[in-house]
């Protein structure tokens, strides 16, 4: 089943001989419960496309569908809605509320939407990501590594149909980062969670189930499942 689509995606900065091409007819699918890398150099587009399949940004033309929502197809609110509810993210900084302790920065996104969190499934990630004994810390009296950790947990907690992670490493010395990708791949292989995940680290890359390759705003290699 496919969670994930894009069709002819296009993003194009300015006009006439200097528009440039970020996204030059972008097409890939995504299965459900796969873990995903984007990989390409700086200015490839790597970064452009996220923002694109998360609804922050709209292309010039094309369509992405996630969960069977084409999201340009909807109003600035009602794609705002969508995406709290069904696109998870995590950022290379954290993006952590300091005066929030690590329990409530996870659950944070499922109040703002006014529902009650799941205990068992909340505290399945928790142990699934060795947080149990920094529920009462705040953020800066965390690692690096803990930080993201949260950063995961918070992404993974309304249960979201695709999580985006966007360079989830890049802050991180070598053996963390490993550590985090590592829980990313236990992430979508015990919770069957969708995960699409941007970086530009060849060695990070090959811990994913499947590589999508990007080169001036076209895909090169990996689009289709094999």
């Amino acid at each position: 089943m496919n969670i994930l689509q894009t069709k002819n995606l296009k993003k194009i900065y300015g006009t006439g001989e200097t528009a440039v091409r970020a996204l030059d007819g972008v097409d890939f699918t995504v299965q459900k419960g796969e873990f995903i890398a984007i990989v390409g150099m700086s200015g490839s587009g790597k970064s452009t496309l996220l923002h694109m399949l998360g609804g922050l940004d709209r292309p010039t033309s094309g369509s992405v569908t996630v969960d069977g929502k084409d999201l340009f197809s909807l109003k600035d609110e009602e794609l705002t809605i969508f995406r709290r509810r069904k696109i998870g993210f995590v950022f290379q900084n954290y993006n952590l509320v300091p005066v929030l302790n690590v329990y409530e920065n996870i659950v944070l996104p499922i109040q703002l939407d006014g529902n009650t969190p799941d205990k068992s499934y909340i505290d399945s990630i928790i142990e699934t990501l060795g947080l149990k004994s920094k529920l009462q810390n705040l953020p800066n009296n965390l690692s690096g590594g803990q930080q993201q950790r949260v950063a995961i947990a918070r992404a993974l907690a309304s249960k979201p149909a695709i999580i985006l992670a966007d360079e989830p490493t890049g802050n991180l010395d070598s053996k963390t980062s490993q550590d985090v990708i590592s829980l990313h791949k236990v992430a979508s292989q015990k919770f069957s969670q969708t995960i699409v995940m941007i970086t530009h680290n060849e060695e990070i890359a090959q811990l994913a189930d499947r590589i999508i390759r990007i080169e001036d705003g076209k895909i090169v290699g990996g689009g289709q499942r094999d």
